[in-house]
């Protein structure tokens, strides 16, 4: 086929995006799938990651409807280049592609009537079952209940299971089923109050079709989460998971370091590497590294302008209840992600949406299946257990990640309002800064925090500051004139400000004005500045603060 130069923004059908759009080759997942299987595969990635598009692929590959003209659509693929070995697979199988994400109702009865109806379009985009003689008289009435969508619950539960019996019974071949988003409609039913009933029908709708059926060749399903088989695959010993873990089909979705290669090369922006690999890399998944897919397409549909086109806006629900949760310690540990460490989490990928909020490691395990975070060593399981580092992947994630993971905490725990601190930090109104920074330290530190430790005081602002990358660099213990300032915040554009800052602990409030004096002329004295005149930098200011206990005092003055 002729290869299209245009983004497919917002286009999951894989027949549009080959006639239409630009394509990235990922039929090699075709490939593996017939390499070998499980019964049934699920596949656990974030929002926007190709989940869509991926089963659109393998439907228009295996799928008897059309085949003759589906098979156009790999031409050139690389499962075509693979050999006719894998090629007599297209257009083979009985087919069925069920997308369950748009299930999103506040009610039990709201979700069996969408059900219900994409049921119905389900069977009559099958509707030649009933008519060429393969049904008998039982049979036609439970198909025409579902047509009609007058089937009760029970009966739903078991019509994508009934539909493989009927489709094997007249093609001579057991089906091929795609489940996309099979956890939508449950974690909607969490959020809405309506959960035992709408578990209840996913357990019995999916054991149907997935556990021990004869009309089933194989099963692939994609979500976000990997709900607990205690909740949802119970006794469904041939489910094979591939998580964001561990597991197979590791490069099936999202781009590849190759694939972005090829992409640029393709648009001649091979200069815009290392800005996509900034702002879109970093996503890890079972040890495969991986960029964003839905943000490097939109990348290059504005004119490869770099911005924040990833939000994650589903689930934000269970993140949003797990935050108000955290204790002092926890928020630390998130807030200090934005320096770019890591943090160390037990993660349990097997969701009981019912123990959700009795684990106070559930948070991470949501921020990295949602893709706030993700891993940043391997793991091993022998030596670790299931003990994983955790970091934020790039920029437009830490962008996002201060939006709505940060300044949530700080909204919920009552804390200050992070933005006028900064904000006062880096125009020099030194009053202002003296006020957030005093009403910091008297929420968030305890007496014992502040004992006389400039350490703990050091840490303490150093993690405030952490909001301000990417768009500044924070600088701490930088050797510079005679000796070492305590912390420097540098713009990485030169039109912005520049921050020193000098500390000091006073054994007494008495000693606080005098202490932020000497720290302030300590700035000056030992030529703190050196460094920073060559930065090229209009305005420095630059800060004596001193401590005692949670009382602060904050002396200033501006270069030049």
């Amino acid at each position: 086929m002729k290869q299209h130069y245009i983004m497919p923004v917002g286009v999951d059908d894989f027949r549009q995006v080959r006639e239409e759009y630009y394509y990235v080759d990922k039929t090699d997942f075709i490939k593996s799938l017939i390499d070998g299987h499980s019964k049934a595969t699920l596949i656990t990635r974030p929002r926007r990651f190709g989940k869509t598009l991926a089963l659109s692929m393998l439907y228009y590959f295996f799928t008897m409807e059309n085949a003759e003209e589906n098979r156009v659509l790999f031409e050139g693929c690389n499962i075509e280049k693979a050999g006719e070995k894998y090629m007599a697979k297209q257009g083979s199988m009985p087919t069925v592609f069920l997308s369950l994400k748009d299930i999103k109702q506040s009610k039990y009865p709201n979700m069996i009537a969408k059900f219900s109806s994409l049921m119905q379009d389900l069977y009559l985009s099958n509707k030649y079952l009933l008519e060429r003689g393969c049904l008998d008289d039982s049979e036609k009435k439970y198909f025409i209940s579902v047509i009609d969508r007058k089937a009760s619950d029970v009966d739903l539960q078991d019509s994508l299971k009934k539909l493989t019996t009927w489709l094997n019974r007249y093609h001579k071949k057991p089906a091929l089923v795609l489940i996309d988003e099979y956890d939508a409609p449950i974690q909607y039913a969490f959020d809405n109050g309506y959960y035992d009933d709408a578990i209840t029908f996913m357990r019995n709708f999916l054991s149907a079709v997935l556990k021990s059926n004869p009309d089933l060749d194989f099963a692939v399903l994609t979500g976000v989460l990997r709900i607990a088989k205690e909740s949802i695959f119970s006794s469904l010993n041939n489910l094979k998971v591939s998580s964001l873990i561990s597991g197979k089909y590791a490069e099936s979705m999202g781009f590849t370091e190759k694939e972005i290669e090829r992409i640029v090369k393709d648009f001649n922006a091979t200069d815009k590497l290392a800005q996509i690999k900034e702002w879109y890399d970093g996503y890890s998944f079972a040890g495969t590294n991986v960029y964003n897919p839905w943000s490097v397409i939109n990348y290059f549909d504005n004119d490869c302008r770099p911005s924040i086109y990833w939000l994650n806006t589903s689930g934000n629900s269970i993140v949003t209840e797990l935050l108000k949760r955290t204790d002092k310690e926890q928020a630390k540990e998130l807030r200090s992600l934005l320096q770019g460490g890591s943090v160390s989490a037990t993660i349990d990928e097997g969701v009981i949406y019912t123990d959700i909020y009795k684990n106070r490691n559930a948070l991470y395990t949501m921020l990295l299946t949602t893709g706030y975070l993700t891993i940043s060593t391997e793991h091993d399981a022998q030596i670790m257990e299931d003990i994983i580092d955790l970091r934020i992947p790039n920029r437009e994630v830490r962008s996002v990640y201060k939006k709505e993971i940060v300044n949530r905490i700080d909204e919920m725990d009552g804390s200050p309002n992070l933005i006028y601190l900064l904000k006062a930090l880096l125009s020099g109104d030194a009053e202002v800064f003296s006020e957030k920074l005093s009403d910091y330290l008297l929420t968030l530190s305890s007496y014992y925090d502040t004992a006389n430790k400039e350490s703990f005081y050091h840490g303490f602002i150093l993690g405030l500051t952490a909001l301000l990358t990417p768009d500044y660099k924070i600088v701490s213990n930088r050797e510079s004139g005679y000796g070492r300032f305590d912390i420097a915040i540098l713009p990485c554009k030169n039109r912005n400000n520049a921050v020193i800052m000098e500390f000091k602990v006073a054994k007494s409030e008495a000693e606080l004005p005098q202490k932020a004096k000497t720290a302030l002329s300590q700035i000056e004295s030992m030529e703190y500045m050196t460094n920073l005149k060559n930065e090229n930098i209009e305005q420095i200011w630059q800060y004596g603060i001193s401590f005692c206990g949670k009382k602060c005092c904050i002396e200033s003055k501006s270069l030049p």
